[in-house]
């Protein structure tokens, strides 16, 4: 069964890979790295970052909710000590990026080891210190001005990873496409709160925290069919992924290839069974190619 999948020239065996943050070179012993399409990196920034205060997960009836923060421990330690974990596992590296404005995006491109990445997937969820705190990724012309300065910037293709809290998928996908980027992930968590009634206190140490997990799958599904029709870039889906079936699900919806979050902390190995489910799905459903499926809904 070919698996493969292009996202604008960057190649992958296979269209499975893990989401931003859920995934690190430590996980190498708990499943063959190699089986995946690619590995993408915990989100980086400039400075080092200690992330939110405990607690920072808590599980929720059909998902999980998280305010890590984006600890991270700057590029220079991360071009130095941990990019060759990742490098070592030989199949592309897509390494996450984020900043808290626009130009340290922009800074933190120059100052990535462009030779040892395969592409840059920009996290545009990140809180916006010179818009009130606002994700960045709520406003077109923000994308759109962020985006064309890191497509300068780089040599690699240049994913963007979106929120889902706009009010047009489509429009910030568009500006995304124009400013250059080669393809969007959609989507990242959502917002919400657990609350603890004896304490009376939310239970996380952020009070607010990103809903990820089963429970978001059909609103995912839906952002990236609509963000599959407004763009000629590929998709790559993300949100509650776990079977075989839901990798296909993404793909009719549009996505060329997938991300897997949430269903890792329970069964790290889960990305494997996906590769080898989604061959099995692919030859049940009569396909030779399981790029054949995609944007596939009638």
């Amino acid at each position: 069964m070919d698996l493969t999948a292009n996202l604008s020239g960057l190649k992958l065996a296979n269209p499975v890979m893990p989401a931003s943050g859920c995934f690190g070179p430590e996980l190498d012993a708990l499943l063959p790295v190699r089986d995946l399409g690619a590995v993408v990196t915990k989100t980086v920034f400039t400075d080092r970052r200690s992330g939110n205060p405990a607690h920072r997960l808590t599980e929720t009836e059909h998902g999980m909710l998280n305010s890590v923060g984006i600890p991270s421990p700057g590029t220079a330690h991360f071009t130095s000590e941990v990019l060759d974990g990742y490098r070592a596992f030989g199949v592309p590296v897509v390494a996450s990026v984020g900043g808290l404005t626009v130009e340290e995006y922009w800074r933190m491109v120059e100052e990535l080891d462009a030779e040892r990445i395969d592409a840059l997937e920009v996290n545009v969820s990140c809180p916006n210190l010179e818009h009130g705190g606002l994700a960045i990724g709520t406003d077109p012309a923000v994308v759109e001005r962020l985006v064309t300065g890191v497509a300068d910037r780089a040599n690699v293709p240049v994913f963007v990873k979106l929120t889902p809290n706009v009010t047009s998928i489509g429009d910030i996908a568009r500006a995304a496409e124009f400013a250059g980027a080669a393809g969007v992930t959609v989507c990242n968590t959502f917002p919400g709160l657990a609350i603890d009634v004896y304490s009376r206190r939310p239970v996380l140490g952020n009070a607010i925290g990103g809903l990820s997990g089963p429970a978001i799958k059909p609103l995912a599904l839906r952002l990236v069919w609509q963000a599959g029709t407004a763009v000629d870039i590929p998709v790559i889906g993300c949100g509650g992924i776990r079977t075989a079936r839901d990798v296909v699900e993404f793909l009719l919806a549009g996505a060329t290839a997938v991300q897997v979050g949430t269903a890792t902390f329970a069964r790290p190995y889960v990305m494997s069974e996906l590769v080898r489910g989604l061959a099995e799905l692919c030859a049940e459903l009569g396909v030779t190619t399981s790029a054949e499926l995609v944007g596939g809904l009638l």
